[in-house]
């Protein structure tokens, strides 16, 4: 009865997680459907197209107004990568779509104190800036090349062939007038449930250890590991073990904010908490996620120069806010499971939930099990079975 007690404890919170991102993780594939099949090259050329400071405002911008889970997040940077923004400015969308959000600093004020919201909101753009540097000063445009090349042939698995066919539509007219139109709602709707079975089962197999660790790992372990009895070791170790924990937890976007608040509670320091949110970017699915997009060399110069931004962000708030005295005194954040309540994320997830099946509807009525079964096959299949009736990837019948 004990085990069977302590997995119903850890599958309750890993489902907790799960209703919390769900309608994020819905409009975040969405957003990253429309860019792949209605936003045009030049246009992302012309936004995202450089590492200028401007070109970095403006992913910035467009990336706290997406509002992404991290995996979607990721997907969607990739999305505007293939369309011609620069690796930089992609990464900077990420960033800000995971970190810089509206729904974060609101869960983070209710759960643990509004001093982390403002941290967040104060970290957040300081990360950007080590990341835009450091990849100025490491990053070679050969190794950018090569993720670019490796970012359009495809994915490893069974998906390989998803990037190898061109979704896009090319009927001319305004964005809104080629989204809205036949051809627009058939190719998202494709591109959006070929982007889920990409990467479903490294976000269920996430939330599922997500849960396991807020649900098993007890509070004394925390303590000692975050040095809570040497007040300035705390201060020294928190930002640096942060992003580990989260690397190891597997705990993604918004959902991460419940275990900060255990790891709060449990003796981390308030720059670690920081550090460890941000590190939502670099979990273990999220980088095999990476490898697949861009390849495994330019996935460790994204670890490495994320984990190192996360840690010296992490120190950059702590010290502000210590001198400023905002750190808070108590350690009183709310850990509960809270399960289905009527709330706006209810609401929301009801809106999205239904959004996602109209595409899962439009998908199966187009030809879309047809194609991925053809996709599965890798690119020699695609090519065998790539017939003309199929224009810009989209079946005839779709059309």
């Amino acid at each position: 009865m004990r085990v069977l007690d302590a997995l119903g404890h850890a599958l309750g919170l890993a489902g907790s997680m799960t209703w919390q991102i769900t309608w994020s993780l819905i409009l975040g594939f969405t957003l990253s459907a429309v860019v792949q099949a209605v936003v045009r090259r030049s246009t992302v050329v012309r936004l995202l197209g450089t590492d200028r400071p401007a070109a970095l405002v403006r992913a910035s911008g467009f990336g706290a107004a997406a509002s992404s889970c991290s995996y979607a997040a990721v997907a969607l940077a990739r999305s505007l990568f293939r369309k011609g923004a620069s690796f930089t400015a992609a990464m900077v969308f990420e960033i800000a779509s995971t970190n810089l959000v509206i729904e974060l600093g609101i869960i983070l004020a209710l759960l643990i104190s509004w001093q982390f919201t403002l941290a967040e909101f104060i970290g957040g753009p300081i990360m950007i800036v080590l990341v835009a540097v450091g990849f100025r000063l490491f990053l070679r445009a050969r190794l950018i090349d090569a993720a670019r090349e490796q970012a359009d042939k495809g994915l490893a698995g069974v998906m390989e062939g998803h990037a190898a066919m061109d979704m896009s539509i090319a009927s001319g007219g305004s964005f809104w007038r080629r989204l809205l139109s036949r051809d627009g709602y058939t190719s998202v709707s494709h591109i959006f449930v070929m982007e889920w079975a990409a990467v479903l089962r490294d976000v269920v197999i996430g939330l599922l250890i997500a849960g396991a660790v807020g649900a098993w790992v007890p509070d004394s372990f925390w303590q000692h590991l975050f040095l809570t009895s040497h007040p300035l070791a705390a201060q020294l170790w928190g930002p640096i073990i942060g992003p580990v924990i989260s690397v190891l937890s597997f705990v993604c976007s918004i959902g991460n904010v419940p275990l900060a608040a255990v790891l709060w509670n449990g003796g981390i320091s308030f720059g670690g908490v920081i550090s460890f949110i941000f590190a939502d970017l670099i979990i273990i699915p999220i980088l095999i996620i990476y490898r697949k997009y861009y390849g495994t060399r330019m996935m460790l110069v994204v670890l490495g120069t994320f984990y190192a931004t996360m840690v010296l962000a992490g120190y950059a708030v702590e010290f502000l806010f210590s001198g400023l005295g905002l750190v808070p005194a108590e350690r009183t954040a709310k850990v509960a499971e809270t399960g289905i309540q009527w709330n706006y994320t209810t609401v929301l997830n009801i809106i999205f939930l239904l959004l996602a099946a109209a595409l899962l509807v439009r998908f199966f009525r187009t030809g879309g099990p047809a194609m991925m079964r053809m996709m599965g096959g890798g690119p020699d299949e695609h090519e065998h079975h790539a017939h003309p009736e199929h224009v810009h990837g989209i079946p005839e019948s779709g059309r």
